[in-house]
């Protein structure tokens, strides 16, 4: 694997079959042509994927939505002018022809615009109308926000590394399910609930309609090495003076300054919707690598600007066994 800023090159192996990592504004993603069955083969084989989890289509323009999609409604083209190129994926109605490899073996595909000029350039200049990308990590683990973190994820599986530093959003995309009657989050991330209604002035309601399947929609999911925990506020010195009274180590995410007599890794993190998404995966990792017993995290406000990093905090927790 090589790390550069060889665009020509990217966009030449993607046309080759080769899987390409490349940066957009929410994590880095690991790139293959939407068209080629080897090279989605290739893709799920090196991610560790589950054959039945959809990807996300990467487009660099709003009329190819058309080649993925069909039965468009309005409301797709209103939330891709208020947010495209940016962190909003958009489920639709698959077009025929869609390969299975993206879609999951569903009826539906999910499709976005990101908002990284490289990776926009890169889709441009590739040969096909789109890029799937899912995070360029194993299947389950936490997603990358720098060059270096693919790297060290997948080493030779990958034959290009595009750097374009670290991701400026840092945790993955909104998905916004548009088949039913109305409109649904399939998973939250930076575009908030409240954007979304705004700029499609209506509610969102049930439709009952079956859900379809999303990325990143598992219930453990987004998962440093270490076991992760969530404490609230209030409990935080409580709950590591217990894990202190077991030896047991920890490393924490916290609001707030450690205690001095505290001696392991610790962040702090600002209490900015926006400045804590961005390092989230980035910090996980460094707590990770720290190798403590317990990564422990301060809860996030309640707020449901807060629901994307919440959700993801929540999936990194979730683990069938493993007590305190």
């Amino acid at each position: 694997m090589s790390i550069g800023k060889d665009i020509e090159l990217a966009a030449e192996l993607i046309n080759r079959g080769e899987l390409v990592a490349f940066p957009t504004e929410t994590v880095y993603g690991l790139g293959a042509d939407a068209t080629s069955p080897d090279a989605l083969t290739r893709l799920y084989r090196a991610k560790g994927r589950p054959t039945d989890h959809p990807v996300i289509v990467h487009i660099h323009d709003v009329s190819l939505l058309s080649e993925w999609a069909v039965a468009i409604p309005d409301s797709a083209f209103v939330l891709a002018e208020s947010f495209w190129p940016g962190p909003l994926t958009l489920v639709l109605r698959r077009k025929e022809g869609v390969l299975d490899q993206v879609t999951g073996g569903q009826d539906t595909v999910g499709l976005r615009i990101p908002g990284h000029p490289l990776a926009l350039e890169l889709i441009e200049k590739a040969a096909s109308c789109g890029i799937a990308a899912p995070s360029a990590n194993k299947f389950g683990r936490l997603s990358p926000t720098r060059a270096e973190d693919v790297a060290a994820e997948f080493g030779d599986e990958v034959s290009y590394v595009l750097d374009g530093g670290p991701c400026r959003v840092g945790i993955e995309s909104t998905i916004v399910d548009l088949t039913g009657e109305s409109w649904r989050i399939l998973r939250p991330g930076q575009i908030t609930e409240t954007a979304i209604r705004a700029a499609l002035d209506l509610d969102s309601r049930e439709t009952g309609a079956e859900t379809p399947r999303a990325p990143g929609s598992m219930k453990s999911h987004y998962a440093p090495s270490r076991p992760l925990v969530i404490v609230q506020e209030g409990d935080l010195e409580r709950f590591l003076g217990e894990l202190a009274s077991q030896n047991k180590t920890a490393a924490v995410l916290s609001f707030r300054q450690p205690p001095g007599t505290f001696a392991s890794s610790w962040i702090v993190a600002e209490k900015n919707r926006e400045h804590y998404g961005k390092d989230l995966y980035a910090s996980l990792r460094s707590l990770d690598t720290s190798a403590p017993d317990w990564i422990v995290v301060e809860s996030p406000p309640a707020d449901p600007d807060w629901d994307g990093v919440r959700d993801r905090l929540l999936r990194a927790a979730f683990r069938k066994e493993g007590k305190i």
